[in-house]
């Protein structure tokens, strides 16, 4: 019998259970900093530096954190689903739990790509930190392999593909008011929607769990 298609999209709160901060709700992270300093391509502009502290403070975070019961079994899903995790999460917790199939929409924390480079080439820098004067091949200067704001999202069209073949849909920590990346439930044409969040969220009438 042939394997049904899930689509996993994950938003902040699957990640919260591991300790890392959310950037809205509760006391989130944007409630302690200002998103277009640090978060923006005109705050990268602004203050390269500012940015790349910022970032750094991330990448240690995320090397402490775990993932946790949510991420394995996400990945467990594997054993009897083809599973495509569309994450708006920029840490690697999907891959640490197991997950071979990820798409990240807004970049990955453990990777950077030089300034003058929209997405790629990227390279793996892990959890260490990123200073002025660190540069790529091409002379530019690295910079986290971020989709910030007033950036394009190149991944969006290759995870608005995977949610129109989905059979089953299951969102996980997210309150799909973040967009882009909320309008990818507009893709689904299946018939089972699975939809986890601590909070209620306007779709929730629309979900059959």
């Amino acid at each position: 019998m042939e394997k049904q298609n899930i689509v996993v999209l994950s938003g902040a709160g699957i990640s919260a259970e591991s300790g890392i901060q959310t950037f809205r709700g509760g006391n989130g992270m944007w409630d302690n900093y200002n998103v277009e300093e640090v978060a923006s391509i005109d705050g990268w502009h602004r203050n390269r530096a500012l940015v790349l502290e910022f970032y750094n403070k991330r990448r240690k975070e995320l090397e402490k954190a775990q993932p946790n019961s949510a991420h394995i079994a996400v990945a467990k899903l594997e054993e009897k689903y083809n599973v495509t995790v569309v994450t708006q999460n920029i840490d690697d917790l999907h891959e640490r739990g197991g997950s071979t199939n990820i798409i990240h929409l807004h970049g990955e924390a453990t990777k950077a790509r030089s300034e003058f480079s929209d997405y790629g080439p990227t390279y793996n820098i892990g959890y260490r930190e990123l200073n002025i004067g660190d540069l790529a091949p091409d002379g530019g200067q690295l910079r986290p392999h971020i989709v910030w704001f007033g950036e394009a999202v190149p991944e969006l069209s290759r995870g608005a593909r995977a949610v129109e073949k989905a059979d089953i849909l299951v969102i996980i920590g997210t309150s799909l008011n973040v967009y882009p990346a909320a309008g990818l439930i507009n893709y689904y044409k299946g018939n089972k929607l699975v939809l986890i969040n601590r909070d209620a969220t306007s779709y929730d009438s629309k979900a059959d769990l």
